[in-house]
């Protein structure tokens, strides 16, 4: 049987938490064959971003074309894309390529606060790629962004992903927390809002985990799921994950994989 395949594009996290490590391996442990086109690569770790070297335009359209052109991605996840240019690019080549599921994880800030996007690369996100997105995992302060509403209660989190939603023809999955909810997540799609609840983990090792999240639903659509089921698998995964409270020392830490664990959890999310 011909294995699914996903493609990341977005950012390296030399420090294994985030970015395109944290997609390969969630890509991986959620049963596909994972891919990769770098956008950038970036000197951080849990506690901040040192430095950030882009890629090339054309050296990013290189990496897609590569991929494409050999192993057809059943679906496609986008994170960090710093500029205008790269923007433009990864939609112009998505296009050309008529890619199909594709997750955008907005990625604006670092976990760590460090800003991940240059001026005026918001917007030519939202014109270039929201369109083009069939779900988009913005958290509430990326949400407020891309909806230009504030968002402080249930009520307000509806309001802004109908917003997102409506405008961009695009399914939203908008991620609870940030002091508005316990860890209630919202999907919308097709005009309907359907809640996913979670239970707040006591656990500071969160680096990476709107990376792990959006690749996890990625690796779902890529092997037939539906869309409010590949987020039920994907909060599944996270929080399992989440759950072990394994710890690597010195900064909050990334959130550990399920690669990581042993036994029966690791084996059921494949």
């Amino acid at each position: 049987m011909k294995k699914k395949t996903a493609l990341t594009i977005a950012g390296s996290d030399c420090s294994g938490g985030a970015g395109i490590q944290a997609d390969l391996k969630t890509m991986t442990m959620n049963g596909v064959y994972a891919m990769s086109a770098v956008t950038a690569l970036t000197a951080q770790n849990t506690t901040g971003v040192r430095a950030i070297q882009e890629s090339t335009p054309d050296f990013l359209k290189q990496q897609i074309d590569a991929v494409f052109e050999d192993i057809d991605p059943d679906a496609v996840k986008i994170g960090m894309a710093a500029s205008c240019e790269l923007i433009r690019v990864i939609a112009e080549r998505l296009r050309f390529y008529g890619a199909k599921n594709v997750v955008i994880d907005p990625v604006m800030v670092a976990t760590s606060g460090s800003a991940l996007m240059k001026n005026g690369a918001v917007q030519t996100l939202i014109e270039e790629l929201l369109p083009l997105a069939t779900l988009v995992t913005p958290n509430i302060p990326e949400a407020q962004i891309l909806s230009g509403m504030p968002i402080e209660t249930k009520e307000d989190m509806i309001a802004a992903a109908k917003q997102i939603g409506d405008s961009y023809h695009c399914a939203v999955l908008l991620k609870g927390g940030h002091s508005v909810n316990d860890a209630n997540d919202l999907l919308y799609a097709n005009g309907e809002p359907v809640w996913f609840e979670g239970k707040r983990i006591d656990n500071p090792n969160t680096h990476g985990t709107g990376c792990t999240l959006s690749s996890a639903i990625a690796a779902n659509l890529a092997k037939g799921f539906s869309l409010a089921e590949s987020v039920r698998r994907a909060k599944s995964y996270i929080s399992g994950a989440l759950a072990a409270m394994l710890d690597l020392g010195k900064g909050s830490g990334p959130m550990y994989h399920a690669f990581d664990l042993q036994g029966e959890y690791a084996k059921e999310v494949r």
